[in-house]
């Protein structure tokens, strides 16, 4: 039985992004596993333990039994202490135990994905004890697996895939965040538009209206008077979006025109993963 057109598309994302993960990290040396790269307080090693961690969970695996370290600085929130536990549990593990359960997992996962024969509305666990649909639990894989690799690939100095499927959904997940962004967070005037000029690999323009009651939505459709465009490229936006970078490392490759204040205000507050 086919896989669910709806679902398709994100775990042919999940393939490649974790096909490139693979890839990345096969021929690391030891020493390598351990730098440092732009998810906090996370290694290599971290990072693909998340990625083995969250697809097993994917596969219905039993979560570890493990206890945390009280000293873990970047763990702050409940949300934080749960993903920590399938990271902390492998920090002692090897290249040849993280390479080889890495490929295990992805066996297993496409297998999983090859013979799936649930709805997409299908009600699976979530984080935390959540409830979440099948799509939205595999839209989210594909969407976490992409930004994984690109978090790799910007340690490791090997950058690649900014336009590849994973993007695409990485691109409508994030500007999903955008009018809470603006409106919210930013607190942008009733009856006003922002436009967001993207460019790069990943190209859009994007207009965040908020109307006569302060609510944001986000449309397609140029605006002729914004009260704020933004222009970046599209490397910037997603690392600003998932809180990789901070604003201030990167106002040379922003432009504001029109309210300086707000347009600031909005790249401040621009991250919208948890």
């Amino acid at each position: 039985m086919s896989l669910h057109p709806s679902l398709q598309t994100y775990a042919d994302a999940w393939t490649q992004s974790v096909s490139a993960i693979s890839e990345l990290v096969s021929p690391l040396a030891e020493g390598e596993w351990n730098r440092a790269t732009p998810c906090p307080g996370w290694s290599v090693r971290d990072v693909v333990s998340h990625v083995i961690g969250m697809d097993c969970e994917m596969l219905g695996d039993p979560r570890p039994i493990h206890t945390l370290p009280r000293d873990l600085y970047h763990v702050q929130t409940e949300g934080q202490r749960y993903m920590e536990i399938q990271v902390d549990v492998r920090r002692h593990h090897t290249a040849p135990e993280m390479t080889s359960e890495l490929e295990y997992t992805i066996i297993r996962r496409s297998r999983q994905l090859r013979n799936e024969s649930r709805d997409p509305s299908h009600k699976m666990r979530g984080p935390l004890g959540t409830e979440q649909t099948l799509e939205l639990a595999t839209r989210m894989r594909a969407f976490d697996v992409w930004v994984h690799e690109q978090d790799l690939r910007a340690t490791l100095k090997k950058p690649g895939n900014l336009d590849s499927q994973g993007a695409y959904v990485a691109r409508d997940l994030l500007l999903h965040g955008l009018a809470k962004v603006v409106a919210k967070k930013a607190g942008a005037p009733a009856n006003s538009a922002v436009v967001f000029d993207v460019s790069g690999p990943v190209e859009f323009l994007r207009t965040v209206r908020v109307d006569a009651d302060g609510h944001a939505t986000v449309d397609s459709a140029p605006s002729l008077g914004p009260l704020a465009t933004l222009s970046l490229d599209w490397e910037t936006y997603f690392r600003l979006a998932c809180g990789r970078i901070s604003y201030a490392s990167v106002t040379d490759r922003i432009k504001v025109e029109g309210d300086h204040g707000l347009g600031e205000a909005i790249l401040r507050e621009f991250a919208v993963t948890p």
